[in-house]
């Protein structure tokens, strides 16, 4: 549950590029972009860490299986923080919901040809609009299932994210440094340093994460 903004990391990455050519920005909007990129990665910390530090300090032992059953037992051990973690955790889903199926779609778009954008009609981007409802129906229809394990599911599909993600971070890298591509926004020496030092660690915990995911039982 913790790892909500785990999950969806590499796919915010293409994401947020292609919001940034849906929307239309243009250079002079660089400034604004990166405040809007900077305030996004501070609201998802703040929630993440309210999320670890609370389920961490008030269900420790406990059995969960859901995020809904989290927020349930929280709720009777204090009402405010189980109603604030249920707030969060839906905001996250949503969030969530809404990022993989549009980031899906517009890659798909882009490699396909298709029309892909959410400024044209449902008739001007047909398969699109398909991609986008055939991804949110399919999350749905998996929530749904009966006695779903959607813990183990949520943890496996960490594993597949946290092993995107890297290789993603590596080649954004090369791209900012790239001076055909980015000309004067090229990354100067302080930037790959804190990036290949960023890049690094997030390897390391990548890592570490995906095989005490895989073998529970290794570290104990």
């Amino acid at each position: 549950m913790a790892n909500i903004g785990t999950t969806i990391a590499p796919w915010m990455i293409f994401f947020h590029q292609s919001a940034v050519v849906d929307k239309g920005l243009q250079e002079k909007d660089i400034k604004w972009e990166r405040v809007d990129t900077a305030l996004g990665s501070l609201t998802t910390v703040v929630t993440a860490s309210f999320i670890i530090v609370v389920t961490g300090t008030l269900l420790r032992g406990a059995h969960i299986t859901s995020a809904a059953e989290a927020a349930s037992t929280l709720m009777g051990i204090n009402h405010y923080a189980g109603t604030f973690l249920a707030i969060g955790l839906f905001d996250a889903g949503l969030l969530g919901a809404i990022c993989i199926s549009l980031a899906s779609s517009w890659a798909l778009g882009e490699v396909f040809g298709w029309a892909h954008s959410l400024n044209t009609k449902v008739r001007q981007a047909p398969w699109f609009s398909l991609m986008r409802f055939f991804i949110l129906t399919a999350a749905g229809i998996v929530v749904l299932i009966p006695r779903a394990p959607l813990v183990v599911i949520t943890l496996f599909v960490q594993v597949i994210a946290v092993t995107l993600l890297p290789s993603a971070l590596v080649f954004l890298i090369l791209l900012l440094n790239n001076k055909e591509l980015v000309g004067k926004y090229k990354n100067n020496l302080i930037q790959n340093i804190l990036a290949v030092t960023i890049v690094g660690v997030i390897v390391v915990l990548s890592t570490l994460y995906a095989i005490s995911t895989l073998f529970p039982n290794l570290f104990k």
